[in-house]
């Protein structure tokens, strides 16, 4: 395998160089720091290696408002967050081991609260530990994620408030880079037709889409769903339309399987779409890996 110094200058020359061999990335998978990864971290880096990814992001969940929630005492032990100092330490050595064959980031997937407390938990960590960048993302709301949320309402309502809390989301007081799976919600909705389309909700989605072209935030292209990306190829055709060029590819990957899963088809839509670039993040620069 090729090896790729780990300095930032580096990695830019070896984005721009149209003579090198396929960069691959993936920029979002968890290890068993999260409450949901399966494999440990060197599994996980090991898993990479071999599949031939040349940057490799590790986001582990801090879901600081399930600790707020009214979720029972069992349901937040299941969902509890790793030790930070542990999770920051450990990968930190594994990111110097790794320099040198595979470039590492360690990240954080932080989900998104209304709540100041929770903010205000967010801002501290980042602060504390200075991952090397950070993915916002909505996975629910009141405290409860949407794969264990009770609907009650009805589509346009149920959207409507996750869309809230998405554009709400981007306004987060600390920083961030990705704006993470736009359209979670529809893995778990029970509705006959799950779709968030933009014939239903165009004018809250394009809030959403042109709020990240003028901050200049990357939206994710993510595969862990059974068919498509979230967001959807409709969402991602939208955003290429409002003047959005920054994407990036993230598996979502919980075990090493899924490493790079479904990268192919993802980076092929966005080429149909009219993207030539991957955005990475690292350590407050966006670099641009030719697709």
């Amino acid at each position: 395998m090729k090896k790729f110094p780990r300095t930032l200058a580096v990695l830019k020359v070896l984005c721009y160089n149209e003579d090198m061999e396929k960069f691959l990335t993936d920029l979002h998978t968890h290890t068993t720091f999260s409450h949901d990864g399966k494999n440990t971290p060197i599994e996980m880096l090991e898993g990479a290696r071999e599949k031939g990814i040349a940057f490799y992001g590790v986001n582990e969940h801090f879901d600081y408002d399930y600790d707020l929630s009214l979720l029972s005492e069992a349901e937040r032990r299941a969902l509890k967050n790793g030790d930070e100092g542990e999770y920051f330490h450990t990968l930190r050595h594994l990111q110097e081991d790794y320099g040198g064959v595979m470039n590492v980031a360690v990240g954080a997937e932080f989900g998104y609260s209304e709540k100041e407390e929770v903010q205000g938990r967010y801002a501290s960590t980042y602060e504390k530990y200075r991952p090397d960048y950070v993915i916002n993302s909505v996975h629910g709301q009141d405290g409860k994620d949407y794969a264990r949320y009770t609907f009650t309402q009805d589509k346009t309502k149920t959207y409507g408030e996750y869309l809230r809390l998405v554009r709400r989301s981007l306004d987060a007081p600390y920083p961030y880079d990705i704006v993470g799976h736009v359209g979670y919600i529809v893995r778990y909705a029970p509705f006959a037709d799950a779709r968030l389309s933009l014939a239903e909700f165009g004018e809250r989605i394009d809030d959403i889409l042109l709020t990240i072209v003028f901050k200049g935030k990357i939206l994710e292209v993510n595969t862990a769903i059974a068919e498509g990306t979230l967001p959807t190829k409709e969402l991602v055709k939208r955003y290429f339309e409002l003047g959005g060029r920054k994407v990036s590819y993230g598996s979502d990957a919980h075990k090493r399987e899924r490493i790079g899963d479904k990268r192919e088809e993802a980076t092929a839509m966005l080429r149909e779409i009219g993207f030539t670039c991957l955005t990475v993040p690292f350590r407050g620069e966006h670099i641009e890996v030719k697709l």
